[in-house]
């Protein structure tokens, strides 16, 4: 059943979801703004038919913590992708959201953290959930934060209590399995004093003739000397829009990396943020992001210094071939009381061919005399002297290209767990 977007389909989504009146109200707020903001006027042309999406889609009722009773059809899906053996192998927890729905989660830690749906989070932890829920990234930011206001269903929810290190990552996995689905996931992470966490986050969708659309919210908070490392690869096949909004705030003396992998979707508009309100906090950023035959790929992040010695670091790496566009745009802004803070951007570009496209779009902005900004950008093609080289050695011409962008990319590797290492070694050569 196809549901469309209006007033009593809302209605119907939160009743089904035995929501009180407040998040009733809260989405319908969400979705009139929706209706009033406009497309963002930067970056990739957004074409997309929002009377075309099915904006809900649930082949489950409840949240399984025994993976032999999820659906069978279900299943096959995430074994297929390899997910539940590298799950089981080397993490303390994990949530596998397929359409719109987490289908199957696992705490595996016996410490005393907090880890399920965000869904059930509202209804087990509702003081907790609503502290955090829509403070550091509200409904009425754009149109697509807007939309996750209205339609928000599944996504993570944490909390990590104070002096707690977890010894292994949580992770989720989020799937679209149907055409010209909208996915609408709320992740709110809560890294209490002291305390650290590792999340890791792979996105994936099978390929149709029409657009998909996912639009997800991810609000992160980062206590007095707590770190958070927060790693992302979407592959979502090339008729997604990926449109997503996510953002950190950190405070004294607290760390926060991004470390985001862009390898599919049709267009994508992503820029992991961090506030850095703390003094002495940081903030970093390490992303790449490889556009291909028909892609759009407008990644990037941005740091805003409010403390003192505050410190932020972006790396962006990004690939261009056969007519892919991959641009960075980013900003930084050091404010006046952000006293004696440095921030650092490192801009590096690939292109393949003569058919592709990068641009760079830094906003940074100084606002004081104690502090200091350095940003660096490289372009480069890929020369017919390297290639005749790498040939000449007995490769043919694809795999030495493949070489090069392995090489060009080996930093970002090696921020990654092993196994998210190799899949992200297997999607560059496909």
């Amino acid at each position: 059943m196809k549901r469309e977007l209006n007033k009593d389909f809302i209605i119907w989504l939160s009743n089904k979801k035995q929501e009180d009146q407040d998040m009733l109200n809260f989405r319908l707020a969400s979705y009139e703004k929706f209706l009033e903001l406009e497309n963002p006027d930067f970056g990739p042309k957004i074409e997309l038919d929002f009377a075309k999406i099915n904006y809900y889609k649930s082949d489950t009722e409840k949240v399984e913590n025994n993976w032999e009773n999820v659906n069978c059809k279900i299943k096959s899906t995430f074994n297929e992708l390899g997910v539940i053996d590298a799950e089981e192998n080397y993490l303390d927890g994990v949530s596998n959201q397929y359409e719109s729905e987490v289908v199957y989660h696992n705490n595996k830690t016996s410490k005393d953290i907090i880890f399920m749906s965000t869904d059930d989070a509202l209804k087990k932890h509702p003081d907790l959930f609503k502290k955090y829920f829509n403070n550091l990234v509200k409904y009425d930011e754009n149109k697509y934060t807007a939309l996750n206001g209205a339609l928000w269903s599944g996504g993570s929810f944490i909390y990590i209590p104070p002096h707690t290190h977890l010894d292994r990552p949580l992770q989720s996995y989020f799937r679209i399995d149907s055409e010209s689905l909208g996915q609408f996931e709320r992740t709110i992470i809560i890294v209490d004093d002291y305390s650290s966490l590792e999340y890791i986050e792979g996105c994936t969708a099978k390929s149709y003739s029409s657009s998909s659309l996912h639009a997800g919210v991810v609000e992160i908070y980062v206590g007095r000397h707590a770190s958070c490392r927060y790693s992302t690869i979407q592959n979502w096949s090339t008729d997604v829009y990926n449109l997503v909004t996510k953002r950190a705030i950190v405070e004294e003396s607290g760390k926060m990396e991004w470390i985001d992998g862009n390898i599919g979707s049709e267009v994508t508009m992503k820029y992991p943020s961090c506030i850095l309100k703390g003094d002495n906090s940081s903030g970093n950023s390490l992303s790449i992001a490889y556009a291909k035959c028909g892609q759009s790929l407008d990644a990037g992040a941005k740091m805003i210094h409010l403390g003192k010695n505050t410190k932020s670091n972006i790396v962006s790496k990004s690939i261009a071939e056969n007519t892919g566009i991959s641009n960075y745009r980013g900003l930084v802004k050091i404010t006046k009381n952000a006293i004696g803070s440095i921030a650092k951007i490192k801009c590096d570009t690939l292109i393949l061919d003569n058919k592709s496209s990068s641009n760079t779009y830094p906003k940074n902005i100084v606002l004081n005399d104690s502090s200091v900004l350095e940003h660096e950008a490289t372009i480069s093609k890929v020369s017919e002297e390297k290639l005749k080289y790498l040939m000449s050695k007995g490769l043919s011409e694809d795999k030495a290209k493949e070489l090069l962008v392995m090489g060009f990319i080996s930093d970002f590797k090696k921020e990654l767990p092993m196994e998210y290492a190799v899949e992200l070694n297997r999607l560059i050569k496909d």
